[in-house]
């Protein structure tokens, strides 16, 4: 374009890829002290001083570029790319910076992977909800445990290939409860039995009660129904429990309980309701129906151009307006087996077939592929009812 731009762009082959290199243009080319092209470079990006201060600058640029002898067409260009840029360009430094933890990452990840989902869950931010991060880990061939009063930290840590879920994750219990008693346990080793927990953490019933159902006294090899009941005689009459430990331990009263029926479906709603998704078993057990769809993400390389059904537990979507203003969506699934697939619905499908909220999708449509990578465009599709919590059915 001009011996300026190869001269100041050699790096990124005349490309304006970092911030440094509007500054370098507009200082080079233009002719513009660097403090105006640093107030031009911040206008760009949405940092106004003043409006009319941005516009002296921007003719300062224009009339400089007239006095070079530039054509109008190159100096237009020029502009045309530094507005381009300007906006969505960073810092060389901020740059760097990225790329290094990046490749630590991508490092972690590849070397480290449990341990890095671990990391990345314990963070509390990336895109994704935790759900999804903890199928990321079992995909990588993590056995996912539930939060134990035993061997449970208060955030989600690792042993080995076991990941024990942190009790962070548990809605509503409090965390001064949870610093309690690992303190406790810290001090004076495991617990016995839930009368030993009892008799050694001060907790209240609706407390206790949270801890139950979410299992987190399997230890002890007893039901959730039987502890339940335990914890209510334990807890329901007894004076508040003081922070010191019994020097003699009190013989705790026995008792006898029928047989009580426990249907695998309630552990899993106890689990949605209080960590946001099952861990004993998967949204798709949960389905009514046993179908799992024609194909799986990692057979869609080979359905190209075929119409197929899948089913797909939502992950997230993208919605994006065409150039006619109306709105279409890029969604993305996970299969059965724990993988990813991509999805595309126009506006004519997804007028008819919108999302309906999070939840299992039966989807029908065209497998398509591009630059090497294929995608449902999605004609079809219906969220998928599952089966009822037995308790309330």
């Amino acid at each position: 374009l001009h011996p300026v731009m190869e001269q100041q762009l050699k790096e990124t082959y005349g490309v304006m890829v970092y911030q440094e290199d509007v500054i370098k243009i507009c200082h080079h080319f233009a002719g513009l002290d660097l403090a105006d092209a640093d107030v031009l470079r911040r206008a760009m990006s949405g940092k106004y001083r003043s409006r009319s201060e941005f516009q002296r600058i921007v003719d300062k640029f224009f009339s400089n570029c007239r006095a070079y002898g530039y054509p109008d067409e190159i100096t237009r260009e020029v502009w045309r790319q530094i507005e381009s840029f300007a906006s969505y360009s960073f810092s060389k430094a901020h740059s760097a910076s990225y790329a290094v933890e990046s490749f630590q990452s991508l490092y972690l990840k590849t070397y480290f992977p449990l341990e890095f989902m671990v990391a990345v869950i314990n963070n509390f931010g990336g895109f994704y909800r935790t759900w999804v991060y903890v199928n990321e880990a079992r995909r990588w061939g993590a056995k996912i445990l539930l939060p134990c009063v035993n061997t449970g930290e208060y955030k989600t840590c690792i042993r080995g290939k076991d990941i024990y879920l942190g009790f962070v994750h548990v809605m509503n219990l409090e965390g001064e409860v949870v610093f309690r008693f690992l303190e406790e346990r810290r001090r004076n080793g495991p617990f016995a039995s839930l009368s030993d927990f009892v008799s050694r953490v001060r907790i209240g019933l609706e407390q206790l009660v949270l801890l139950i159902r979410i299992n987190a006294f399997r230890f002890t090899g007893k039901p959730k129904k039987e502890l339940l009941w335990e914890a209510h005689m334990l807890l329901s009459d007894s004076p508040a429990h003081t922070s010191e430990r019994a020097l003699f331990l009190s013989p705790v009263r026995s008792f006898t309980l029928p047989p009580l029926e426990q249907d695998p479906l309630e552990d899993a709603y106890d689990e949605m309701e209080l960590l946001g998704f099952p861990v004993s078993m998967s949204h798709f057990d949960l389905l009514e129906t046993s179908f799992r769809g024609e194909v799986m993400a990692r057979e869609l390389m080979r359905n190209v151009g075929k119409t197929v059904r899948m089913v797909g537990n939502l992950v997230t979507i993208k919605n994006v307006k065409t150039v006619k203003g109306q709105w279409m969506h890029f969604g993305c699934f996970l299969d059965a087996t724990g993988n990813f697939f991509d999805t595309v619905h126009f506006p004519p499908s997804l007028k008819k077939y919108p999302f309906r909220g999070e939840g299992i999708y039966l989807l029908k449509g065209k497998v398509v592929e591009e630059f090497g990578y294929p995608s449902l465009e999605v004609e079809r599709m219906a969220r998928l009812p599952l089966k009822k919590d037995p308790r309330y059915a």
